[in-house]
C-alpha cells in the first residue's frame, strides 16, 4: 500500500472507526511528517491515546504493526520532498526564462491565476454547488469559519450572504475567542469551513466538534482528502497555484466559487418562494370553490 492509497482508506473507513482511532486519523491526516518521524511514544503522547491504540489503528488498515505502517508515511515524506526540489528547479527555470524573455511578474501572477481557473472547472461539479446551496437553505444559521489566507473568501461570503437575507456569522476570532464563537453553532445550523495547507488548526478543531453532534459541514478546501473533508458533508475542492512561492492567486478561484455559491442559493431561494406563493395561491382558490351553499 503507497501513501495515497492509506491517505483515500483513512478518509473512506473514517465514519466506521471507534472514537479513539478517529481521533488518531485526524492527528495522521494533520501532521503526516510526525507519523513519519517520531516515535510510537511521542506519538501516544500528542494524539492522547494509549502506545496499544496506535498499533491496533495501523492494523485495522492491514498492516502488521505500527512500524510497517510508518514506512508508508515515510515514503510519503520523501515523496514530498521530490515534489519540492521540483517545485524549486521549476521556479528556477521560470525565473530564468523571464529574465530572457523580460516578462513581468504581473504576467505570471495572471497566468497562475488562470490555470486556478482553469482547474476549479475540474475539481467542483455543479452538484457539490447544488448540494451545498441546498443545505445552506435548509439551516437557521450558517456560520462562517476561515483563518488566515481563507479570510478574505469568508468575509465576503458573510457581506453576500447578508444582502440574500440569509442569516449568518462570520467566525473572526477577535479578541482569540474563536473558540467561544464556534461554541454557539447549534442543530439546525451549518458551519461552512475554509481552510488551505497548512491547515488552520481551530477550524479542523471546530468542524471535528460540530461534525460530531450531528450538524452538516460545507467544506472548501485544497483537496477532498485534507482533514477538513474527514468532516464534509460536501466538500468543493480548489487546487492551489503557487507563484513564487506565493499563493494568493488562489483567491480568484475562490471568489468565483463563492459567486457561483451565492447565485445558487438565490437561486434556490426564488424557486422555494415560488413555491409557496403557489401553494398559497392553491389554498385560497380552494376555499373559494369549496364554499357551503
Amino acid at each position: 500500500m503507497d501513501y495515497e492509497h492509506l491517505r483515500n482508506k483513512l478518509v473512506e473507513d473514517y465514519s466506521d472507526l471507534s472514537g479513539r482511532l478517529q481521533q488518531i486519523t485526524r492527528y495522521a491526516m494533520t501532521h503526516p511528517n510526525d507519523m513519519a518521524l517520531e516515535t510510537i511514544a511521542v506519538l501516544a503522547k500528542r494524539t492522547e491515546v494509549p502506545p496499544s491504540s496506535l498499533i491496533r489503528f495501523a492494523k485495522s488498515f492491514g498492516f502488521s504493526g505500527f512500524s510497517e505502517m510508518q514506512k508508508v508515511f515515510q515514503q510519503g515524506l520523501l515523496g514530498r520532498m521530490s515534489e519540492y526540489q521540483k517545485r524549486v528547479q521549476n521556479l528556477n527555470l521560470e525565473i530564468s526564462q523571464q529574465e530572457e524573455e523580460n516578462q513581468s511578474n504581473l504576467g505570471y501572477f495572471v497566468q497562475g491565476g488562470i490555470q486556478a481557473l482553469q482547474s476549479l472547472r475540474k475539481t467542483v461539479k455543479d452538484e457539490d454547488i447544488e448540494k451545498a446551496a441546498s443545505i445552506m437553505i435548509e439551516s437557521d444559521v450558517v456560520h462562517i469559519a476561515a483563518q488566515r489566507r481563507s479570510f478574505p473568501i469568508g468575509t465576503y461570503l458573510t457581506y453576500a450572504l447578508s444582502h440574500l437575507g440569509v442569516p449568518n456569522i462570520l467566525l473572526d476570532s477577535v479578541g482569540g475567542m474563536f473558540p467561544e464563537q464556534g461554541k454557539n453553532i447549534r442543530k439546525g445550523d451549518v458551519l461552512l469551513a475554509i481552510s488551505f495547507s497548512p491547515y488552520a488548526h481551530e477550524v479542523l478543531k471546530l468542524a471535528g466538534n460540530v461534525k460530531e453532534q450531528g450538524i452538516p459541514v460545507i467544506v472548501i478546501s485544497d483537496s477532498i482528502l485534507s482533514p477538513l473533508g474527514l468532516f464534509s458533508d460536501v466538500c468543493m475542492e480548489v487546487e492551489e497555484t503557487e507563484i513564487f512561492g506565493f499563493r494568493g492567486v488562489i483567491l480568484s478561484a475562490l471568489m468565483c466559487l463563492s459567486l457561483s455559491l451565492v447565485v445558487e442559493l438565490g437561486s434556490q431561494m426564488e424557486k422555494q418562494k415560488k413555491e409557496m406563493e403557489w401553494k398559497l395561491i392553491g389554498f385560497r382558490n380552494y376555499g373559494k370553490t369549496n364554499k357551503p351553499l
